[in-house]
């Protein structure tokens, strides 16, 4: 019998697929009217016209059979109940936080820790930002301060730890505004805007050292930290032989608390929490909580919500499998795009692939929206919904009322966990492939409907005319050289 050759073998997904849910493909024709209905914003299409929805890993993944379980046993007592203090433990167990103040997602985990800690005036720094962290440190008084390293802008950088803090920038910026003016800085595990990338643990140590001797408090965006821990092991001298589970409590212990959105790494479709060391800023915390959310010991879920939460959280480190099956489905995706020629964010991130709109689209200026273009093209070329992330994410400042204009303008394709197959992979790569060999034939786009706050999730646009081409433009020219890809796994 002959052997397998070659120093890689094949992995398959570690589960078995007990339950599917059909899906549809859209003619041509309905996906042309469907983009148009929602005003080329892929965030307003309905599902039911999304073919594969890549929009994001955000409540989008599917549960376990011990999950849906859990569900059965969850206490709706308003007060007190038991699937609370499971989750307590949970959190505990796997975080390491001892307090915890749970909230209906993310977001309101965000609005709590930024009304307790943050004054009119403070700075807030930060390894780049987020959409709605940012939100609620304004509407809070406080100011965004990017304190990341400079390769984290840089789409083509192959550094292992793009998310790191450049602790010089920190440091001037201490210097600056004195550290009483900082409440905290904002730490985001595996950062989103960047691509999803990943900090080091030398960096968080070195980050959290620097904070306490100015006093200073230490914030993770702890969303994604499952799979920062992943990069760790992978890429960081000294934890190859550790196991995620370890690496994750030890990125936890270089912190003060933690926002967490639960519909990411823990595996739910709806969830969250704060988590904290002092019980004091957890009182505070609660008091809040009981006015925005929910008493103190539900928030804003339900106890089958918290049972199956607290499952999850269980779930996603029990074992590397999981995790290592995550990211390498993300790979395979981006692998699949570099192969052809598509300029993309590299290293590959932790929960999706991220496409270089600029280099895609070099004809369409900043302020024609490429990002929002291309997402818009990808679904109209096969019913694959994307996201913006860049300038129309980026917003308006509100001193001058002009567009920021970040240096990464991308569109991310965002994996849900454990919901396609590989054969979807393909699929998508061939539809990115295929629009970005036309990328010349797309246009920009230009707002008719702008809220003015978090404005990528509901604007609407129109679509501008395709810049006429040069001479030199019109003759035939390779979409982008091939990148080569350091992913350390």
């Amino acid at each position: 019998m002959g052997t397998l050759r070659g120093s890689h073998r094949r992995w398959a997904e570690p589960y078995r697929i007990k339950m599917v849910e059909p899906i549809r493909i859209p003619t041509r024709d309905q996906r042309e009217a469907a983009i148009l209905d929602a005003g080329y914003n892929t965030f307003l299409l309905r599902s039911e016209d999304v073919y594969i929805d890549l929009l994001t890993d955000s409540g989008t993944s599917a549960m376990s059979d011990r999950q849906w379980a859990a569900l059965m046993v969850g206490d709706e007592a308003y007060a007190g109940s038991r699937s609370f203090y499971h989750l307590v433990d949970a959190v505990h167990e796997v975080y390491g936080y001892p307090e915890l103040v749970p909230t209906h997602q993310g977001r309101g985990a965000e609005n709590i820790l930024s009304q307790i800690l943050i004054k009119p005036g403070d700075v807030i720094p930060g390894n780049m930002y987020f959409t709605t962290t940012r939100w609620h440190q304004e509407k809070a008084g406080g100011s965004f301060a990017d304190v990341i390293i400079d390769e984290a802008h840089d789409p083509a950088s192959l550094h292992p730890f793009k998310g790191n803090v450049d602790l010089d920038k920190l440091r001037r910026i201490i210097a600056e505004v004195g550290a009483e003016r900082i409440p905290y800085i904002s730490l985001e595990t595996n950062v989103n805007m960047a691509g999803g990338q990943p900090v080091s643990m030398a960096n968080l140590t070195a980050t959290y050292e620097l904070c306490h001797e100015h006093g200073i408090l230490v914030m993770l965006d702890a969303t994604r930290a499952l799979e920062n821990a992943w990069f760790i092991q992978q890429r960081e001298p000294g934890y190859a032989r550790r196991s995620v589970a370890e690496i994750l409590l030890e990125i936890c212990s270089h912190s003060d608390g933690a926002t967490v959105s639960s519909k990411k790494d823990n595996l739910v479709n709806i969830g969250g929490f704060l988590a904290l060391r002092d019980p004091e800023l957890a009182r505070r915390a609660r008091g809040l909580l009981v006015a925005y959310e929910g008493l103190h010991t539900y928030g804003g879920m339900s106890g089958r919500d918290m049972e199956a939460l607290a499952c999850g959280i269980r779930e996603m480190i029990d074992g590397d499998d999981h995790v290592r099956a995550r990211i390498g489905q993300v790979e395979y995706l981006g692998n699949l795009l570099i192969d052809a020629g598509v300029p993309i964010v590299l290293p590959i991130g932790g929960h999706g692939v991220y496409l270089n709109a600029r280099a895609i689209l070099p004809h369409l200026p900043q302020d024609d929206l490429p990002a929002q273009s291309l997402a818009a093209a990808i679904y109209l070329d096969s019913g694959v919904r994307a996201m913006e992330r860049g300038v129309v994410s980026a917003g308006r400042d509100p001193a001058t009322g002009e567009n920021r204009h970040p240096r990464l303008e991308l569109v991310r394709l965002t994996i849900p966990r454990r919901v396609y197959t590989q054969s979807h992979m393909e699929v998508t790569a061939e539809s990115v492939a295929s629009v970005c060999a036309d990328a010349d034939e797309i246009g920009g786009l230009a707002f008719t409907d702008e809220p003015e706050d978090l404005r990528f999730f509901l604007a609407r646009f129109r679509p501008l005319p395709v810049p006429a081409k040069s001479t030199a433009e019109v003759s035939q020219r390779p979409l982008a050289e091939p990148h080569l890809i350091a992913s350390g796994g």
